[in-house]
């Protein structure tokens, strides 16, 4: 049976004995093992009911657990559905319910609030630190080889939640053509093979943890070094016997701040990529002064994968986002009609990268797929005469903070809600180590009303990175002549707070 993805990624390693994943206790895994523990977890993922096309909804920690059952639910046809786990309860019954997964994988110590959830929709396993979860142990006891289900290029793959503007989250349709034809031409790209060895300090609910940084090194045979959460000084260690980093402007942010980051730690190094939010100028220049690497900055979307890259070799400009990849096609345009190099415009991309639609959505989907098969990014950018793209703004209010995507409607809808707040308006501003910081400006008419209730109230209802750093109190919001909030005077009177 043919299965587009699982194929390309998991097949080709049943025989290898190479190591493919290293975790913090320095617990190895050869690539062959780990195909066998994929196919014990996809028994598991049958007896629980499985069936191909069905989604899985996956909240739980960063394991090696965790990535098989990605390749588990590939083997068995299912659709694959992580979401971050910081998600509060009110957040993850949306998905639930929007989704309606035949089964959740949790963290153990969740297992009470997805049962309040799903009810009797959908069954519930666990994952947990030790290995004791009810997922892990059941898989312990199956045979280590699965009957593959056939899954063609265009079948689905995985179903990524991306927030919207309107505050309600649109879950993007991935394909197994979007996810492979990325990782191809991504490895290819940054010419990452079986010598490289990655260290993976990101989270794998998202696009560039998940399907950028293990995809390709599971196409290429590439050794990982797998850690459960960003720490410096674990990092610090790791890079002299690595190849690869793949992380966000907050990983390179922190790595200048120590001292040990020096040219002859950084020796053995081949590429540092960053991602997920805009790299700083001053960043990319004092990373290039302490260690010689020029950071190569890519861009991407959840609904498209990697978009663009700084070459691998060649001029990585600071400030630039560098060249649609192989198989990719972008245009700049103005009301749909492509603008003059130069000029300012709408970033569209089309090609086998671009996802299939939202789910549930055929009226958004229509709104930004156009009939041409390009894909309308809502980023505002410009390109110059060779085809090297630079970001200048996005048309939607998102702010990009530690690489998560954070959308200020769904804020404001919360803190509106507080008795007291008349209005609020969420916007971004510079931060040096998270890219963007989330303030809100508020407008009350309670003087009870203070930043430290508002956060108290909102706490449970929001995710923690979605949470504003800074409350400002105001007697009016700024806003045009046509009544809308100004952000972008907001954004300038608090741009160095």
């Amino acid at each position: 049976m043919t299965n587009t993805l699982y194929d390309a990624l998991f097949a080709g390693h049943a025989q290898n004995n190479a190591v493919f994943l290293t975790d913090d206790d320095g617990n190895q895994i050869r690539y062959a093992d780990f195909v066998w523990r994929v196919a014990q977890l996809a028994h598991a993922l049958t007896d629980a009911g499985v069936t191909p096309g069905d989604r899985i909804v996956v909240q739980a920690p960063k394991l090696t657990d965790t990535i098989a059952l990605y390749g588990a639910a590939l083997q068995t046809g299912a659709i694959y559905m992580p979401l971050n786990t910081g998600y509060t309860h009110s957040e993850l019954r949306y998905f639930v319910e929007d989704a309606a997964p035949t089964l959740v994988i949790c963290d153990a110590g969740n297992e009470t609030d997805i049962a309040d959830i799903c009810g009797r929709d959908c069954g519930i396993l666990t994952l947990a630190q030790d290995g004791t979860g009810s997922l892990s142990t059941q898989a312990n006891a199956k045979p280590t080889t699965y009957p593959t289900v056939s899954r063609g290029p265009d079948d689905l793959a995985a179903l990524l939640y991306t927030s919207g503007t309107t505050g309600r989250s649109k879950g993007a349709m991935m394909s197994h053509k979007n996810l492979l034809s990325n990782a191809r031409s991504l490895t290819d790209l940054w010419q990452i093979t079986a010598q490289d060895r990655l260290i993976h300090a990101l989270p794998i609910f998202h696009t560039h943890g998940l399907f950028v940084a293990l995809n390709t090194a599971l196409l290429a045979g590439a050794q990982v070094r797998f850690m459960a959460t960003f720490d410096v000084d674990t990092l610090i260690t790791e890079i002299p016997a690595s190849t690869l980093l793949m992380g966000v402007p907050t990983f390179y942010t922190r790595l200048l701040d120590d001292q040990r980051l020096t040219k002859e730690l950084t020796q053995n190094m081949r590429l540092f990529i960053s991602g997920s939010a805009p790299l700083l100028a001053e960043t990319h220049a004092a990373f290039d002064t302490r260690t010689g690497h020029r950071i190569l900055e890519r861009y991407g979307m959840t609904e498209t994968n990697m978009i663009t890259s700084n070459p691998y070799v060649g001029d990585r400009l600071a400030g630039t986002v560098g060249y649609p990849i192989p198989g990719t096609e972008v245009q700049i345009t103005q009301d749909g009609t492509p603008v003059a190099m130069g000029e300012v415009g709408m970033i569209e991309v089309r090609g086998d990268n671009v996802f299939q639609g939202y789910w549930n959505m055929p009226d958004k989907t229509a709104e930004d797929l156009r009939d041409s098969g390009f894909f309308i990014t809502g980023d505002l950018g410009v390109q110059t005469a060779d085809g090297r793209i630079s970001i200048v703004g996005r048309q939607k209010d998102l702010i990009i903070s530690g690489g998560y995507n954070i959308y200020p409607k769904e804020i404001e809808d919360v803190l509106n809600a507080v008795t007291g707040v008349l209005e609020s308006a969420v916007f971004g501003v510079p931060h040096h180590d998270f890219g963007e910081s989330v303030i809100a400006a508020i407008v009350a008419d309670d003087q009870d009303v203070t930043a430290e209730n508002i956060s108290g109230l909102i706490e449970p209802q929001l995710a923690r990175f979605k949470h504003p750093r800074k409350y400002v109190f105001m007697n009016t919001l700024p806003r045009n002549t046509m009544g809308k909030v100004q952000k972008n005077v907001l954004r300038q009177a608090f741009s160095n707070d």
